[in-house]
């Protein structure tokens, strides 16, 4: 089992290679073993995953259960693992640098912080979330391994289509100190070359809001990583959705012929 400093190390050298990589988002222990029996590098944590996982809505679950989510997956996996880690569960600089702290206990690769307040459910004013942003990076650069703070502006996301504001924070992000900028909402690969045109570090893009582009449109416009945020949990859930429907209004069973085998799914959640 890799050491949290050769992960970390691992997760560093992803971004400074030729190539965009795809960091897709378990929600639980088992799908993170099977995403990384399936050949991926490296994963992030999904805040509406795993609230979803826990019969939640987005947001909803405590600072307490990200950290045992995050110590569970690490424990589960030998492969970098980043933590969405939502609005950083608190407000305050000082109290965000804490809780990022906590975080790297867990031993996580990585993590990405937000300017989304989650309780007001109202953005952070500019000033306060880039000294949110410093914060976390003084925090993830006392911690003893090369751990990747990723800021993210939900500009896109909460306020609408203005993608200058959105430029301006990921820019005075990076002047921060940020490893990793992202902005998910950016919804074609003109905006991701404008986006990534106008910034210095690595970007990672929500690629499931860019339509039918590949991830070589998507590396050829600037991104250097690509998550799918909470999509596979819900894509898994429409079809059982669709079974329980056969069942309940049709009485069938024949749904089950489309399932996946046990053996194989195990053999996957099992390849180290």
């Amino acid at each position: 089992m890799p050491t949290q400093a050769e992960k970390c190390a691992a997760f560093v050298q992803l971004h400074q290679g030729p190539e965009a990589f795809i960091i897709p988002n378990p929600w639980d222990t088992g799908s993170a073993r099977l995403l990384q029996g399936m050949g991926f590098k490296a994963l992030a944590t999904s805040s509406s995953g795993f609230a979803f996982a826990l019969g939640k809505a987005d947001g909803e679950p405590t600072l307490e259960e990200k950290l045992a989510h995050c110590r569970a997956i690490v424990a589960a996996t030998d492969i970098p693992i980043s933590a969405d880690f939502e609005d950083g569960y608190a407000a305050a600089p000082e109290d965000v640098a804490k809780n990022v702290r906590a975080l790297i206990e867990t031993g996580v690769a990585g993590c990405s912080i937000e300017d989304f307040d989650r309780s007001s459910q109202q953005m952070y004013d500019e000033v306060l979330a880039v000294e949110r942003v410093s914060a976390a990076v003084e925090a993830a650069r006392s911690a003893d391994v090369d751990f990747t703070l990723t800021a993210r502006a939900e500009h896109l996301l909460r306020r609408g289509p203005d993608l200058d504001a959105t430029i301006q924070r990921l820019q005075a992000y990076e002047a921060a100190g940020a490893d990793v900028l992202f902005a998910p909402g950016i919804r074609s690969i003109a905006d991701l070359q404008t986006v990534t045109s106008a910034i210095g570090k690595p970007f990672n893009v929500l690629g499931v809001m860019l339509g039918n582009a590949t991830l070589a449109d998507m590396q050829a416009a600037g991104a250097r990583r690509v998550s799918i945020g909470g999509s596979l949990p819900f894509v898994g859930v429409k079809p059982v959705i669709e079974s329980c429907q056969a069942m309940i209004g049709q009485g069938r069973f024949d749904w089950v012929s489309e399932m996946a085998s046990q053996a194989d799914v195990l053999a996957l959640m099992n390849a180290r």
